[in-house]
């Protein structure tokens, strides 16, 4: 497969930024947030963005650009014949079973989306919510119809390369999606219940803050900026030496984060104006908003422009995570992007059809007490990604020369400020605090 590259720095910054900001910006951060005690969370979680999420970051496009090669294949020419492509490897487990899974919620927002342009959809209560997203997600054939969707859109962008495909259409979506939250936020911010939401937000309640609160947030930095399954890696491998790699990774985080902050001031303001919980957990977005909406003033509007957020949030993070599987397959097997292409969609799509089966007639709990689909979900997030995030980490910060990632990191850029704390960090916070998410996702520690 002939390899292509981005032409632009807006194009890096567009596409990255996009692979980062997704669903776990807008619907899994709001719901944490509610969750978790608000401000005190969001503090904690900045915290862990920029001690945590930015060094590895920056070691992922170290290593993708220095390479250009899949991770995989990065792997292996750095240090051939050793085991450290298997680091590789988890990536692209990861990236398999997280697309595999959010091509299904991918689909859920587009369902959303249509029938929130209805306004009889913004006439039920929360309990009426709470029954159509039950019997929407058990239903057999309609959640695999708008996963195919999703999953078609996210096909038509990739095969197109990175120029024509991911920059194009990345450069396009990712203003929409900010020229959208801010436009919601602006209706939020007028609500009677705005000035509480945000408290909710800005003002801290240290006393709600337990290690669950903490390694909530850590795990939820490393998730929402896309860490640990070679999507940062792979997108860094089409990057040219003129771009400056740190201020790239801070830009793109800068962006993600502000998402995060925008969503949740387009959410909270109008959940404490009409007295709805906001510990209302992952229901919150496809139960307790639509609700909301339907309330609010201009809900007839602002509810079709919230589910598109989502939509291209979601569809910019799944072309990005295609890529991982598209760049193996074309480099490593010697593939087109075409077949690549085709063939990493047909069995993601597959395999996201016993996903969302899961939900409904084939619902159970035979993989390890969870159903198919929440085990995809738990055994990437729990398991891949941190693993694949602190051997990432330690390969930059131990196995390679400092020399090595210095060099690499000066390319593009007008000093060495900077590289030193990052090199620090990869070696001793950024392993540790993995180490305590991880033992936590799998339940040794509380």
């Amino acid at each position: 497969m002939k390899r292509d590259s981005f032409s632009s720095r807006m194009g890096v910054l567009a596409a990255a930024a996009g692979s980062a900001i997704g669903l776990g910006n807008i619907w899994r951060f709001t719901y944490l947030m509610g969750d978790n005690g608000g401000a005190a969370f969001f503090l904690i979680y900045l915290a862990s963005v920029i001690l945590i999420g930015l060094p590895i970051m920056i070691a992922e496009f170290t290593i993708g650009r220095n390479t250009q090669k899949n991770p995989i294949g990065a792997f292996k020419s750095l240090v051939p014949k050793s085991a450290w492509p298997l680091t590789g490897w988890l990536g692209i487990i990861a990236a398999f079973s997280v697309l595999s899974f959010y091509g299904v919620v991918g689909g859920w927002t587009l369902y959303y989306l249509v029938r929130s342009v209805s306004q009889s959809f913004l006439q039920f209560s929360p309990d009426q919510y709470a029954t159509i997203f039950t019997n929407y997600i058990e239903n057999p054939l309609i959640p695999i119809l708008t996963q195919l969707i999703f999953m078609g859109l996210t096909f038509a962008i990739v095969v197109r390369g990175i120029q024509s495909g991911i920059e194009k259409y990345s450069k396009l979506l990712m203003p929409l999606l900010f020229l959208i939250v801010i436009l919601i936020d602006v209706v939020a911010l007028t609500m009677p219940g705005a000035g509480e939401g945000l408290a909710f937000i800005f003002k801290p309640d240290w006393s709600k803050v337990d290690m669950k609160v903490i390694v909530m947030a850590v795990g939820q930095a490393f998730f929402s900026l896309s860490l640990g399954m070679g999507t940062m890696l792979t997108y860094a491998s089409y990057i040219g030496k003129q771009q400056d790699l740190k201020k790239t990774a801070l830009q793109v985080t800068v962006a993600d984060t502000l998402v995060a902050v925008l969503a949740g001031v387009a959410i909270f303001p109008a959940v404490f104006s009409f007295n709805i919980d906001p510990t209302s957990g992952p229901g919150l977005v496809f139960i307790t908003l639509p609700a909301v909406f339907g309330k609010m003033p201009f809900g007839q509007i602002v509810g079709p422009a919230f589910f598109l957020l989502l939509a291209i949030a979601a569809l910019t993070s799944a072309i990005s995570i295609l890529e991982v599987l598209v760049a193996y397959f074309g480099e490593e097997l010697k593939w087109g992007r075409k077949k690549a292409t085709i063939i990493s969609t047909v069995l993601l799509t597959l395999i996201g059809m016993i996903a969302s089966l899961s939900n409904g007639i084939w619902n159970n709990d035979a993989f390890f007490g969870m159903n198919f689909m929440d085990f995809l979900g738990a055994f990437s997030s729990n398991y891949c990604l941190p693993i694949g995030g602190f051997f990432i980490a330690i390969f930059v910060g131990w196995r390679m020369k400092p020399e090595w990632s210095n060099q690499e990191l000066l390319i593009g850029a007008k000093n060495a400020r900077g590289n030193k704390l990052v090199l620090w960090l990869l070696r001793t916070l950024v392993p540790a605090a993995i180490i305590v998410v991880f033992l936590s996702g799998i339940g040794v520690i509380g």
